[in-house]
């Protein structure tokens, strides 16, 4: 029998901490959810295709999904060291047979040579935006790809890594690392703590991402889905906690509706 570990629907609340760990399933109408505590604003947004799901068997799922950081004051905002989310229990993440990858793959990389070294393992794509404030200059931003790739799992946990090429201000190869455990009891079935290291000495800031993903592939005859989920009760739960270098925190509950079929 394979494996399989939940996971967070897409990435909506994880994509701006580069790596997809938090996730929802957003109909068009829904609205994005906003949350502030002090002087920091949450904005996340995504959803899930399909969003009709059968109630008891899991089916293949894609994502997208999006978030972003701000200051209510406008000031730069604070450089995210670490964010931990727990995601609902009916959905699943299976990576058994898929090509992993190793982040000594992708340190030091442009995104050619990033997507060459690791080609068979990546889950989805999107771009990731970094604020550089150094001391006595204006800040600037910059957008570079954001690759999701397969670390592997090992001894139950799940490894995900988040690739982005961003000049801060010399082109410069920025790696996330997600780690997955299972929840045994609750609503929830996946504990994920995501380490974001420090961009530009500490002066860059994760400002906003995106990132798609729906992967399919074949594994000893038979097909299967990286991400796959059922709907047995109308709702998709996730909530999530983001810590920053200066102290600061900031966090956020997700129920979003799905329909069983």
């Amino acid at each position: 029998m394979r494996k399989r570990l939940c996971w967070a629907v897409g990435v909506g609340v994880a994509a701006i901490a580069l790596v997809g760990g938090l996730a929802f399933a957003a109909r068009p109408k829904e609205q994005p959810v906003v949350v502030e505590a002090g002087n920091l604003v949450l904005t996340l947004n995504g959803g899930v295709t399909p969003t009709a799901l059968p109630k008891k068997e899991f089916a293949p799922l894609g994502f997208h999904a999006s978030g972003s950081f701000a200051t209510v004051d406008g000031t730069h905002p604070p450089a995210l060291g670490e964010a931990v989310f727990d995601s609902d229990k009916d959905i699943v993440v299976d990576v058994e047979g898929l090509p992993s990858c190793r982040e000594s793959q992708l340190v030091a990389r442009d995104t050619k040579h990033a997507e060459a070294a690791c080609g068979g393992a990546i889950l989805g794509k999107g771009s990731a935006t970094v604020r550089v404030a150094f001391p006595e200059q204006a800040p600037f931003n910059t957008t570079g790809p954001l690759i999701l790739f397969n670390g592997g799992e090992r001894g139950g946990v799940v490894t995900l890594l988040a690739f982005t090429y961003v000049n801060v201000p010399a082109p410069t190869a920025v790696v996330t690392t997600a780690r997955l455990t299972k929840i045994r009891k609750g609503p929830f079935g996946l504990h994920s703590v995501v380490e974001v290291p420090r961009i530009a000495g500490g002066a860059g800031s994760v400002i906003r991402a995106n990132l798609s993903a729906r992967r399919i592939y074949t594994y000893e005859g038979e097909r299967r889905s990286v991400l796959s989920g059922r709907c047995p009760d109308g709702r998709i739960r996730a909530r999530g906690t983001f810590y920053f270098r200066d102290g600061s925190e900031i966090s956020g509950n997700v129920v979003r509706a799905c329909t069983g079929i």
